[in-house]
């Protein structure tokens, strides 16, 4: 079954982007049609860029890039989850993408977002701008979630509204059906 990461894009202490994967993440694997697998780039502990050359020759000389290539390298698809940081999107998120080059290519690509009022919308705008020069398919479902802290209880755990859980069918069936075309051209 192809693999769909589900990638928490913030790495700061006391981020909201980890439960709000962590729903998401479950979400899809009852949906089905991917084995799904949370990826949190605060476990990789990825420095500011610092290969020597340049990562589409996948020359990588450091145990962490080599770390991150292989697990990137085994998703079919991604979901990056991510905050709004004034008006864009985290730099952490952007030095993980741009760690790696082919690990990305002819992959689709969905957005959670999270944040005040724009709910990360103008984040995920900027995002797509990147991922499609790494020729990535951004897809055009994505759940937004505007005041996501609304969304914890008690104990830290994301529970959305049903307006906000509905996202998540059409963004997995999206992300399916573009794997099924895009994998034909992996393969070449």
């Amino acid at each position: 079954m192809p693999i769909l990461q589900v990638i928490v894009a913030s790495t700061r202490p006391g981020r909201i982007g980890l439960p709000i994967a962590t729903w998401f993440a479950r979400a899809a694997a009852e949906h089905g049609g991917f084995d799904v697998e949370l990826v949190d780039l605060a476990d990789y502990e990825l420095p500011l860029f610092d290969e020597p050359n340049h990562p589409r020759l996948r020359q990588y000389t450091k145990e962490h890039t080599h770390r991150w290539s292989q697990t990137i390298e085994r998703g079919d698809a991604f979901v990056i989850v991510h905050p709004e940081y004034n008006y864009s999107f985290s730099a952490g998120i952007k030095n993980a993408i741009d760690f790696l080059h082919q690990e990305w290519a002819d992959k689709p690509v969905a957005f959670v977002s999270y944040g005040g009022v724009s709910a990360g919308t103008r984040a995920t705008q900027a995002l797509k701008q990147v991922v499609t020069t790494l020729r990535m398919v951004p897809i055009f479902e994505q759940v937004p979630i505007p005041f996501a802290p609304q969304f914890l209880n008690d104990e830290g755990e994301f529970v959305p509204n049903e307006i906000v859980a509905a996202g998540v069918g059409p963004v997995v069936n999206e992300l399916a059906r573009l794997h099924g075309a895009l994998s034909t051209l992996r393969k070449h």
